[in-house]
């Protein structure tokens, strides 16, 4: 495959994901405070492979790469943190500060980064988003290594 192709579904790969994740919000889903920090790096990612197809650099190929490693340990990270293998944020776990509108009729809500909101075939979504993420900077590389 050309380095154009390979940037491509790495770049759309990131797109997918990134929609997928404000899908699941849009069905009620809402994200806690590390799926957040988990969307910019894909949000990066797809920047960086547009400004690649632009330019043809492989600078840019290598920061998405870098962009979608980011995502992946971080979804990872979280992963851990829901299933209680290390802690995560003071602010979105166990014992984190309520935020929000304490006068708001139903109250302050806080999504949690240690409980599991979603999963599929045992796996939570910090865990896919680490998967798929992973297959994502193997494209990246890919394409970095790729002629043009």
């Amino acid at each position: 495959m050309t380095r154009n192709t390979l940037v491509f579904l790495a770049a759309g790969g990131s797109f997918a994901l990134l929609a997928g994740a404000f899908l699941f919000q849009s069905l009620g889903y809402a994200p806690c405070e590390m799926c957040l920090w988990q969307r910019w790096p894909h949000a990066a990612a797809i920047v960086l492979g547009g400004l690649a197809l632009t330019f043809g650099n492989r600078i840019f190929v290598g920061l998405g790469g870098l962009a979608a490693l980011t995502t992946c340990v971080l979804g990872f990270y979280h992963s851990g943190v829901e299933q209680h293998w290390w802690a995560g944020p003071s602010s979105c776990t166990g014992g984190g500060p309520i935020t929000g509108d304490l006068l708001a009729p139903e109250g302050p809500r806080l999504i949690m980064c240690d409980q599991i909101s979603w999963a599929f075939a045992g796996l939570s979504m910090p865990t896919w988003n680490g998967i798929l993420s992973l297959g994502l900077v193997i494209l990246w590389i890919a394409a970095y290594r790729a002629k043009r």
